[in-house]
């Protein structure tokens, strides 16, 4: 059950229902994950700075059980991610950062239990 959150100081106009699909999609395949479990928020119009400046930029967090808790796995989880935004976003590289979160089965609470119990 990955939760994926995106903060960008681009408008709300840059994000369409369309896209946040896409992106849950993107992330799912990179993961291994099913689509049905994705959790995704965008959170446009933030007030931001990437490396000291308020340029259009995007901060994404990406947080998963089993799926986040290596170097090798984000090397490429990030490259899949990274190409997806820059092409979706009009971004360089350079303003994007991704945040990866190994979570536990107890860290993640779902129809009144934690994952560990279902």
């Amino acid at each position: 059950m990955p939760f994926v959150e995106l903060l960008s100081n681009l408008p709300t106009s840059s994000f369409s229902d369309e896209f946040v699909r896409q992106l849950g999609s993107c992330i799912a395949a990179a993961l291994g994950k099913p689509e049905e479990r994705m959790n995704v928020v965008v959170k446009p119009g933030v007030l931001m700075l990437i490396a000291g400046s308020s340029s259009p930029s995007v901060i994404l967090s990406v947080s998963a059980i089993g799926a986040t808790d290596s170097a090798d796995k984000n090397k490429e989880h990030s490259a899949k991610i990274f190409n997806f935004l820059t092409r979706e976003l009009s971004l360089s590289q350079d303003r994007i950062v991704i945040q990866f979160h190994a979570l536990q089965p107890h860290q993640v609470g779902k129809n009144g239990t934690v994952m560990s119990f279902l």
